[in-house]
């Protein structure tokens, strides 16, 4: 089964790496005649490509809940903080939310080949951590901008991918950003380790959740105090969901 299962991951990954090639190139070609929001949308469509291929050929599926949690409106805002295992939640998010979303990531990112020289194309904020003062100053600035255009900012409060069952150190990012715009705080649990593991070649089929909990309004808070929150709520979901991997 180890082997079918290796055999799959590999083919996944090919796949992935084929199509994201012609998929970019078309990107670049047509960025100048589109605007950011169409872009966005283009660039979406590998992602859809990518996670039906993974539903297919991985055998992994989606079971979202609590969608009614997301805030209504074309222009409503809200920044997304989310438990983050794998790669598979990165490619699926954009897939599942109503709304266009602006990762903030490092810009190392865009020098990847294709798949970085599209998200350059994209209307996102990627930032150099060397400069770390600037850096917030401009997710405050450019977070307040798509926001104010109906995108959704989202962000990982752990910094990193965390090994499943686990718990990593929340940083205070999202809700400064939160904080400093007014803007409600969604958070959600994610249990994508399960079937992707951090790092890993081998993928398993199975069920990813995605659990989103109600809008954390963020004015009149501190943004340490908004974070524990998010923290507690994600975690005990996190336990909720996937109860075997904090057995111990």
């Amino acid at each position: 089964m180890i082997l079918v299962h290796a055999l799959r991951s590999v083919l996944h990954l090919l796949f992935m790496a084929v199509t994201v090639v012609p998929w970019a190139l078309a990107v670049l070609i047509a960025a100048p005649f589109l605007n950011s929001t169409q872009i966005y949308w283009m660039c979406v469509g590998w992602l859809k490509l990518a996670v039906r291929s993974g539903e297919l050929m991985l055998g992994i599926r989606n079971r979202i809940s609590g969608f009614e949690n997301l805030p209504v409106g074309t222009t409503a805002p809200a920044i997304l903080l989310l438990k983050h295992q794998s790669t598979w939640e990165t490619f699926c998010m954009p897939t599942l939310m109503p709304h266009p979303l602006a990762y903030v990531f490092k810009k190392e990112l865009l020098y990847v080949p294709f798949f970085g020289w599209a998200m350059a194309k994209m209307d996102m904020i990627h930032i150099d951590r060397s400069k770390r003062a600037q850096a917030f100053n401009k997710v405050v600035q450019q977070g307040q901008r798509l926001l104010d255009q109906g995108t959704w900012v989202i962000m990982f409060p752990e910094g990193t991918r965390i090994p499943r069952g686990e718990q990593g150190t929340y940083k205070t990012g999202g809700t400064r950003l939160a904080v400093a715009t007014g803007a409600p705080v969604i958070p959600i649990a994610v249990t994508s380790a399960k079937c992707w593991p951090r790092k890993a070649l081998i993928k398993r089929p199975g069920v990813v959740d995605f659990s989103i909990g109600q809008p954390i309004p963020s004015q009149g808070r501190e943004a340490d105090e908004l974070m524990r929150e998010v923290e507690a709520w994600i975690e005990a979901e996190m336990r909720r969901l996937d109860p075997d991997a904090y057995a111990g």
